[in-house]
């Protein structure tokens, strides 16, 4: 398994365990919740029962003192209503809006009273209840702590959730920070070790070309060839952690030189050809841009098994001043599900393979290009079509014009 399926898989864990502790926190407070639904429905009813007693004893002294405890005492808020809803009294509601200001006159028409009946409407049924013979109706509501309860625990869920992504997202920046400080120590070291030996390489050609009069042979040429390229691939590693220099090119020219590298190094069954306005200039830096170019040409060239074809397509939008650079092969073609995590660092489809060029190639389109790469089309067994946008010279030359 490969490193990026691995990560993946754990954050998928994760994400599963985050969401079964979310579920069961909500399953044991709404249990509590039904608890205290059921305890203040009780505690109303029996409310209810004193209402209807307390009429028949108000006139005896021995019960008078303990009914207007109970009164007092008693949390819920509640509402009792004729039959024709006029309101006779109410419970537990916000004294200074039932009354009159500077008035001790109740408002049982206030607007208040009217919104406190329709949120008891709505919440539960009326409880019957009977006074001086006749029928009346007692509504009551949900108390401030139980509608609290029922609430805390998606707020709960959303504070962990802000907290675990704010936490994931620091750790990530820190964590990235610190590979990004290594991963450019590294290169920076390696292209000082490589300068030594690519120094020994173009004197020992220069001593075979003067010792054994290989001035024109064209193995000796072609070693040059690859000592140049190891030049270049030491000043990429030398300038990874700086800001490269964009510098106006025709892309044509910079692909076709590539190519005529490349294709004398790839396997003769596979074919390269290049199509497209020839005078598309565009923004870029060419040992980057090849660099660009290679892995795509490299993970074409895996892809392709026996005989098959590369070819490059540029064209220029005008309308939206961008240059596109179509790569396309007839290799065993990339999932529809995949094309995304083909950029991902680790992910590769080889044995033998780290899965960073086409991670690295979007870096280098993306971050020092302000440009785009994605997959444009790709249908297994035919063959993978990678898209490259970058800025024409047009936006180059109106932003300093």
């Amino acid at each position: 398994m490969n490193p990026y399926e691995k990560k993946r898989r754990w954050k998928i864990f994760l994400l599963v365990f985050a969401i079964l502790i979310g579920i069961a926190s909500v399953f044991y407070t709404n249990s509590f919740v039904k608890k205290m639904e059921r305890e203040e429905a009780n505690q109303f009813q029996l409310w209810v029962k004193v209402q209807e007693r307390s009429m028949l004893l108000m006139d005896n002294d021995t019960y008078k003192d303990i009914i207007e405890i109970i009164r007092k005492n008693t949390k819920i808020n509640s509402i009792v209503v004729n039959g024709d809803g006029t309101i006779l009294s109410w419970n537990g509601l916000d004294s200074t809006k039932t009354l009159y200001p500077g008035n001790d006159k109740l408002v049982y028409d206030s607007l208040y009273f009217v919104k406190q009946l329709r949120e008891m409407k709505a919440q539960h049924k009326p409880e019957a209840m009977t006074i001086f013979g006749q029928q009346k109706l007692a509504y009551y509501k949900d108390s401030l702590i139980l509608t609290q309860f029922r609430y805390f625990p998606y707020i709960q869920m959303g504070v962990i959730f802000l907290f675990l992504l704010i936490a994931y997202g620091a750790f990530s920046a820190s964590r990235r920070a610190e590979q990004d400080h290594v991963w450019v120590g590294l290169a920076k070291e390696t292209a000082h070790q490589l300068g030594t030996p690519i120094s020994s390489l173009m004197a020992w050609t220069e001593l075979m070309k003067s010792k054994f009069d290989a001035e024109d042979d064209p193995l000796i040429a072609e070693m040059e060839n690859d000592i140049k390229r190891l030049e270049i691939i030491t000043d990429r590693f030398s300038k990874i952690g700086s800001k490269p220099i964009l510098e106006d090119h025709v892309v044509y020219i910079v692909v076709s030189d590539f190519i005529r590298y490349f294709k004398v190094r790839t396997s003769d069954k596979v074919k390269f050809s290049i199509t497209g306005d020839e005078q598309v200039r565009a923004l870029i830096n060419v040992p980057l841009f090849d660099w660009v170019i290679e892995n795509l040409f490299k993970n074409a060239a895996n892809a392709i098994e026996n005989e098959g074809s590369i070819s490059i397509n540029i064209i220029e939008n005008l309308a939206k001043e961008q240059v596109i650079i179509d790569v396309t092969d007839s290799g065993k073609g990339i999932p529809r599900s995949k094309f995304d995590a083909v950029f991902q660092p680790g992910y590769t489809t080889r044995k033998r393979g780290w899965g960073l060029g086409l991670s690295l190639t979007k870096r280098i389109v993306e971050n020092y290009h302000n440009g785009e790469i994605f997959v444009k089309d790709s249908e297994l067994g035919k063959g993978t079509t990678f898209r490259i946008i970058l800025k024409s010279s047009l936006t180059y030359e109106a932003t300093t014009g």
